[in-house]
């Protein structure tokens, strides 16, 4: 092992400390055995300072219905693509958890690229900015437009990866016949090709693929009525559930 691999390591576990001990979360002492085992993966309960975070930052809206107790932080490390740790953070919920650190550790074990990932409250839980920068992400609380249904990032049961380089696209009819094209990030438009070689791009059969269909979830790229290329989630026949007991809790 090189110097220059182990200054890496050592580095990205000293930011593992001093991002736990900064927000002040608390390990889970159950039903995460990973989060015991390895050093730089792990699975907390939100914290009161990290609750703050939330809120100040916008993931954790004044209307979110979504309880604080469903909801898990996680600090992985992972790899960008010239090799260079980092400390990586996301919020999920509880059900995904331990699911989402297992997936996360073996990305890095296998040198697969992430670019970023902190949490949406970085950028103020603005999806357009936050995909320009290529940050990947979990939960972001909202509502499915113009519907009382959570959306299943608002529920924190789906998860972007890599976000600038596999991007959100739609072609919208409107009502007077026209069409509209959607892509999120607007400057993921280069990335829409899928025939062509690039960085971080996410690909059908490829790992990350692999381990998130293997655990359940869908891929936004196998869709035909629109693509989503950075997109993992949990079936609609789970997520619905949640969402309507959610709801049924503010009536």
């Amino acid at each position: 092992m090189s110097k220059k691999t182990i200054l890496l390591m050592l580095t990205g576990l000293i930011s593992v400390l001093a991002v736990s001990v900064a927000l002040g979360a608390t390990a889970e002492t159950k039903g995460s055995k990973k989060s015991k085992e390895r050093p730089g993966f792990s699975i907390h309960k939100i914290s009161d300072d990290l609750f703050d975070r939330m809120k100040s930052g916008n993931t954790y809206k004044k209307y979110c219905i979504v309880p604080r107790e469903d909801l898990r932080y996680l600090l992985v490390l992972h790899k960008d693509l010239d090799g260079n740790i980092h400390q990586g953070e996301m919020v999920v919920h509880k059900l995904i958890a331990d699911d989402v650190l297992e997936i996360f550790e073996k990305l890095y074990d296998a040198d697969y690229p992430i670019e970023r990932m902190v949490l949406p409250d970085n950028y103020m839980a603005d999806d357009e900015i936050m995909m320009r920068d290529n940050n990947s992400s979990g939960f972001n609380f909202r509502f499915i437009s113009h519907t009382d249904k959570i959306s299943k990032h608002g529920l924190g049961m789906a998860v972007d990866i890599n976000t600038l380089y596999n991007p959100y696209h739609k072609i919208v009819k409107n009502e007077d016949g026209t069409e509209q094209e959607v892509i999120e990030p607007a400057t993921g438009k280069p990335y829409l090709d899928r025939s062509k070689d690039f960085d971080y791009k996410i690909e059908k059969g490829d790992l990350c693929y692999r381990l998130f269909t293997e655990k359940g979830f869908e891929w936004g790229g196998d869709w035909t009525d629109r693509k989503d290329y950075q997109h993992f989630e949990l079936p609609t026949e789970i997520t619905d559930k949640y969402s309507e007991k959610y709801s049924k809790k503010t009536k």
